[in-house]
């Protein structure tokens, strides 16, 4: 796994090994950073299901001024901190090690764009979108990776369903932040 473009391009990044695990390809990293290009310079990133760091990674080589990675697991934790180190971004983010709805609970900062990419059948989305729609910038973007099954609804608390892109098994959903 590598850093596809910007300021860290080519730097090789460190993943979790295991079952539970599952990096986003190459080529589903592609799409999603195609379509939001023009959202990146200054943006203000949340990678909420960290693992290994890589779309905020992506993201802050390609123009964002600030992330945060937040992941419930210790080992996903270090082996961001691990990316951070290797990419040069450590004074750029901050490593949060809590669960998705114990972040929201207890963070006062807002968003431009956010990753989601949970654990697949566990009715994650559903639980957390609701609540970090609260936690999004007007005209902000949230990118959902899921299994193909699953059907969001067109509109959760101030998103409005965008687009949908799938890829083999794998379904990425955007929303974005309504103003309303």
């Amino acid at each position: 796994m590598r850093v596809i473009t910007g300021s860290a391009r080519g730097r090789r990044l460190r993943t979790l090994e295991g079952m539970d695990v599952r990096p986003t390809t190459d080529k589903v990293k592609e799409a999603i950073f195609s379509a939001i290009q023009f959202q990146l310079p200054g943006a203000q990133v949340l990678d909420l299901f960290a693992g290994s760091g890589q779309l905020g990674i992506e993201a802050l080589s390609r123009g964002a001024a600030h992330g945060v990675f937040v992941d419930q697991s210790y080992r996903s934790i270090a082996v961001v901190r691990e990316n951070m180190d290797t990419t040069g971004f450590i004074d750029v983010s901050a490593v949060v090690l809590k669960s998705q709805m114990d972040f929201l609970r207890t963070t006062d900062q807002r968003f431009d764009i956010a990753f989601l990419d949970p654990p697949y059948g566990k009715g994650i989305l559903e639980e957390t979108l609701p609540v970090l729609s609260e936690y999004m910038n007007p005209g902000g973007i949230v990118i959902c990776e899921m299994e193909t099954e699953l059907n969001l609804p067109e509109k959760i608390g101030h998103l409005d369903l965008k687009k949908t892109y799938k890829y083999g098994k794998i379904k990425v959903v955007m929303y974005s932040v309504n103003n309303s």
